[in-house]
């Protein structure tokens, strides 16, 4: 039978079931700590199966497992092949049997085109049943799977009357697809999506009381840089469109996308208005992802250089930016009077407190949120809608692992350990202290509020300002080189042997015994 493995202090491994994993440090059944990289079965967050170790040693003690990255060959069917037997990316489990109904739809599309040479007219009854047609001839000359036992008239209606348009939001989910695609395949990491994917978002159409749908009139092309849009969604919401009030929290790289998104809907291109508030300045390694800002505007202000940016994008937009931070010192500013005002908030924040502080305005003055967030190549999007969704608040992610201050100091064995140390000893030594200095020197409340510190917390920064300005001040480039080479002397030689006369290796289980107590 498979060996399961147990994490200790109820720890998850974040591991899912085809995983490989490693083992050191095992203590009885030393087998493990030789093997090849081994297939996994996750069992539950805490635990997960491995191979048959019936014939290892005894299990005593510890162990750690890392989890490694195995080089996978993918193959790819040919697009005639694929067009016949295709295999499905799906983005919504709720529309299982989507994608093959839209696989189908585009041939019938593109043989439209063909014909007439243009797509079928936005919400044209006549163009959609044509479509249907085109598509059941296209269905029944299939022989492989991509055949369906019943076609869905009503989707490829849809399909015709939207072809038409174009959404700069779904261009963008678009383009962000096909670079991560590329980066993929320059770099070899990551699985490359397979075959095909098809997005759809039907279910934002709108539909009018008692269920009927736009019309051809609704959606005709205006002479307007929103006929794209206009196309799917109609006229009468593109004009609620340039009505809104909205609030956007941060500029960062989430605010910047949303703002560009804004732009190019017409969001506030009439008699509405877009507050945008972010208190950052524009730094060197914000222009990587940042793509409203340049090199030129690096010290100004975000949320005053984003609204000038998609400003130029779509003059219409009314846009203002504000530098205040959300929370209670500024409620005298966002009052009831201008929460009131708005028709929505949209946040890109980068910290919990403040979402959840935004998340209780937005309950408390019943306005939509659009909740959104980043964490490496991960994303997550929530719109909370007060009394009819769950809020923000209403539920939390586990809490993320923190590491313990002996293990950054001692016993670092992880990358993550070693970077959260540098990361820790660089605000230590060139964030914290000057930031302090500089506020002692220009701030005239700072020693008061210094002061209010809670503990020992005065005492502290206050001996770390005198050490900054005084002790430690550097006169010269000599003075800079001569503090460097005695701090590489302390962190990288002196504490390293300090730290084996404390721990000498002979003595390995004695110290892990003073560690288990």
């Amino acid at each position: 039978p498979p060996g399961v493995v147990t994490c200790l202090d109820e720890a998850r491994h974040g591991f899912e079931s085809g995983d490989y994993v490693i083992f050191t440090e095992v203590q009885g059944m030393a087998e493990l700590n030789s093997c090849q990289p081994i297939e996994i079965k996750t069992l539950g967050p805490y635990t997960f199966s491995i191979c048959d170790t019936t014939g290892f040693s005894d299990y005593v003690r510890g162990g750690i497992v890392s989890q490694v990255k195995m080089p996978q060959k993918v193959a790819f069917k040919s697009f005639t092949t694929s067009m016949a037997e295709p295999e499905f990316v799906v983005t919504d489990f709720a529309k299982f049997e989507r994608p093959g109904q839209v696989h189908l739809g585009f041939q019938a599309l593109h043989s439209y085109q063909r014909k007439h040479s243009r797509l079928p007219k936005p919400w044209c009854q006549a163009d959609g049943e044509e479509l249907v047609s085109l598509a059941k001839e296209v269905n029944s000359s299939q022989t492989g799977s991509a055949k369906v036992d019943e076609l869905d008239d009503t989707l490829i209606k849809k399909l015709s009357f939207v072809s038409a348009g174009d959404l700069a939001p779904i261009n963008a989910f678009i383009g962000g697809l096909a670079a991560q695609e590329v980066m993929k395949a320059c770099t070899g990491k990551f699985m490359p999506m397979k075959q095909w994917l098809y997005f759809d978002a039907l279910e934002c159409l709108p539909e009018e009381e008692g269920g009927a749908m736009l019309t051809e009139e609704d959606c005709a092309p205006r002479n307007s840089r929103y006929d794209g849009q206009i196309a799917v969604f109609g006229i009468k919401l593109q004009e609620e469109l340039a009505k809104q009030r909205y609030f956007l929290v941060g500029a960062g790289a989430i605010g910047c996308e949303l703002l560009k998104n804004f732009a190019m809907i017409g969001l506030a291109g009439g008699e509405g208005e877009v507050i945008v508030t972010d208190m950052d300045t524009i730094e060197k390694s914000n222009l990587n992802r940042q793509f409203l800002f340049r090199p030129w505007d690096v010290t100004k202000m975000k949320s005053e250089t984003a609204a000038a940016a998609v400003k130029q994008m779509n003059p219409s937009i009314r846009i203002t930016g504000h530098q205040n931070r959300v929370g209670p010192e500024t409620e005298r500013v966002y009052d009831d009077d201008f929460f009131e005002s708005l028709h929505g908030v949209a946040n890109a924040l980068d910290n919990v407190d403040a979402r959840m502080y935004m998340d209780r305005r937005c309950v408390y003055y019943r306005k939509p949120l659009l909740e959104s967030g980043t964490l490496g190549t991960k994303g997550n999007v929530q719109v909370v809608i007060p009394f009819l969704t769950e809020s923000y608040s209403s539920s939390q992610d586990p809490p993320e692992k923190s590491i313990p201050i002996c293990t950054l100091k001692n016993f670092p064995n992880a990358i993550e350990h070693t970077l959260q140390w540098a990361r820790d000893e660089f605000e230590g030594l060139f964030k914290q202290p000057s930031e302090n200095a500089m506020q002692y020197l220009t701030d005239a409340k700072f020693l008061e509020r210094t002061l209010k510190l809670p503990g020992a917390q005065p005492l502290e920064v206050l001996e770390a300002v005198y050490k900054s300005l005084v002790i430690d001040c550097p006169h010269s480039w000599a003075d800079c080189v001569t503090w460097a080479r005695h701090h590489w002397q302390c962190q990288y030689s002196n504490n390293i042997h300090q730290l084996l006369h404390n721990f000498p290796p002979e003595q390995v289980y004695g110290t892990l015994s003073a560690l288990a107590m």
